[in-house]
C-alpha cells in the first residue's frame, strides 16, 4: 500500500555532489560514497523518520554500494531518467526529489513529487 509507505526520498547524486566545489571531480565515486555515508548518518534534515532514501548515481560513480538506510541505484544511462522512473513507479506514495536541475525538477513535479535543493542535505 503506497498510502502507508514512508516518504520516498530520491537523491540526484551527481547534482548534489556537484553543488559544492570540494574537489569531487577528482574522485566521483569517493564523493558519492561520502554523500551516501552522510545520508546514512543524518537522514534527511528537518524530516521525521521513517523515510526511504535512494541515492541515484551515474557515470564514474557507478559501483557505489548500498548501506543500511540508503539504497544506491546505479543508472544504466541518464541519472535523471532513472530518477524520473523511480518517481513514476510510486504514484500514490509521497515522493521527494533532491536536485537543483531545472529540467529534472519539472519532470518529477509533473509526476506529483516534491522537490528540494541540495543545500538542504548539505547543511
Amino acid at each position: 500500500m503506497d498510502g502507508e509507505a514512508p516518504l520516498l526520498v530520491i537523491v540526484d547524486g551527481a547534482n548534489v555532489v556537484g553543488s559544492r566545489p570540494d574537489g569531487w571531480w577528482r574522485d566521483r565515486k569517493g564523493a558519492a560514497e561520502r554523500l551516501r555515508d552522510r545520508l546514512a548518518e543524518r537522514g534527511l534534515p528537518g524530516r521525521p523518520t521513517p523515510v526511504e532514501l535512494v541515492l541515484v548515481v551515474e557515470g564514474a560513480a557507478r559501483g557505489v554500494e548500498s548501506v543500511p538506510g540508503v539504497r544506491v541505484e546505479a543508472a544504466s544511462g541518464s541519472g535523471d531518467d532513472r530518477i524520473v522512473e523511480l518517481a513514476a513507479e510510486h504514484p500514490g506514495r509521497p515522493r521527494l526529489v533532491v536536485t537543483a536541475d531545472r529540467e529534472l525538477r519539472r519532470r518529477v513535479t509533473e509526476l506529483g513529487a516534491e522537490v528540494i535543493g541540495p543545500s538542504t542535505l548539505l547543511r
